[in-house]
């Protein structure tokens, strides 16, 4: 399904979610788009490169319509590779807690890495005149209607003028050197690096300068984290905290959770990632419930805006091992340890230590599966 690998864990197939397994994602820094995380709201609309046109209007001078070919000659090319990442990576962490309910329960791969190209927002802005008042926000909607807003609506999001106005924010329409495709936003899509995957609305069709952050239900609504002892039933508007920039993350890809494991030479690897305005400094593993710890080894960084894969070589000993990492970035900060103390109605953002059991087996007797 949407040229998707077979291999794809599904969670809903209308609104079509999906997510690689650890095993796949753990394979290249670079994720190939057959594996990239899907999450939608909505039916998947079919907008023919031709018809597509981009809206640019609100608190500008000069208001654009901008149809692809007009887009790609206008505006200088820039290519970013950026990590996207789901608000609820790592949901499943969470209802082992306690339950989250009538939300997707994504593992460890709502979050995936390719290289973008498009013109940067910042350079579009400028020739539209944008205003640069106090609490400027740009707002993006697609053309998706999804049902799960209240009432249905287009999807949209917004982000503050500064953030629109750096570098690295893109309206793309290539992903990883092939033209974007449909179930990824194609045929043009925003891509907001170092903030939560839903700021980068696919399928993007107007660009609204405004005062304040987008009345849209998916900021004002869902994507805020509530308190713990919050009913979702009651909770009104502007509730709880509206997520925007990704925290500091980690998590272990292989060897899967709950899987045996031949004794002797045993490679962890997963992937970090930094919060904006940081970078990964190191990952720490710990084979005994966080009472020692040692230093993985992390791959070079690709971007500024993308994760780093790590590794470490053990040799544990037959009988039950839990496996434990950490992040620290360049301020000095570090992951909780706990999710139960993150803990929150719908699940978002567990950045808590990442954890995996596993059964190290005599040699011989068992196989990394």
């Amino acid at each position: 399904m949407w040229g998707k690998s077979p291999a794809m864990i599904v969670h809903t197939r209308s609104p079509f979610n999906a997510e690689p397994r650890g095993s796949a994602l753990a394979r290249n820094e670079v994720t190939p788009v057959d594996i990239f995380y899907c999450r939608n709201h909505g039916p998947v609309p079919e907008i023919p490169v031709h018809a597509w046109r981009l809206e640019v209007d609100g608190l500008v001078t000069s208001p654009l319509s901008l149809s692809l070919p007009a887009l790609q000659s206008r505006f200088d090319i820039h290519t970013v590779i950026a990590t996207l990442q789901c608000a609820g990576n790592r949901r499943s962490g969470f209802n082992e807690i306690r339950a989250i309910v009538d939300e997707d329960l994504w593992g460890s791969g709502a979050i995936s890495t390719a290289e973008w190209s498009g013109v940067r927002l910042a350079d579009v802005l400028a020739v539209a005149g944008a205003g640069r008042d106090d609490d400027v926000h740009v707002a993006f909607t697609g053309p998706d209607v999804s049902p799960l807003a209240v009432p249905a609506q287009q999807f949209g999001g917004s982000i503050p003028l500064a953030k629109a106005m750096s570098g690295e924010v893109l309206l793309a329409w290539e992903m990883n050197g092939q033209a974007l495709p449909r179930i990824h936003g194609g045929p043009v899509r925003v891509v907001v690096p170092g903030y939560i995957g839903a700021r980068s609305v696919k399928w993007v069709n107007a660009v609204t300068v405004q005062k304040g952050p987008s009345q849209n239900y998916f900021q004002s609504v869902a994507y805020r984290v509530l308190p713990a002892d919050s009913d979702l039933h009651t909770a009104g508007p502007l509730a709880g905290r509206s997520l925007s920039s990704v925290a500091l993350n980690c998590d272990i890809l292989v060897p899967a959770d709950g899987t045996e494991v031949a004794a002797g030479p045993l490679e962890i690897r997963g992937y970090a990632l930094a919060g904006e305005g940081a970078g990964v400094a190191r990952v720490e593993v710990s084979l005994d419930q966080g009472n020692s710890w040692r230093q993985a080894e992390l791959a070079a960084a690709r971007s500024p805006w993308a994760w780093r894969h790590w590794s470490l070589t053990v040799e544990p000993e037959p009988g039950p091992l839990t496996v434990t990492a950490r992040a620290w970035d360049t301020t000095g900060a570090t992951q909780p340890e706990s999710a139960e103390v993150l803990w929150n109605p719908r699940g978002y953002a567990n950045n808590s230590w990442a954890r995996v059991h596993v059964a190290v087996t005599h040699p011989g007797t068992a196989a990394l599966k």
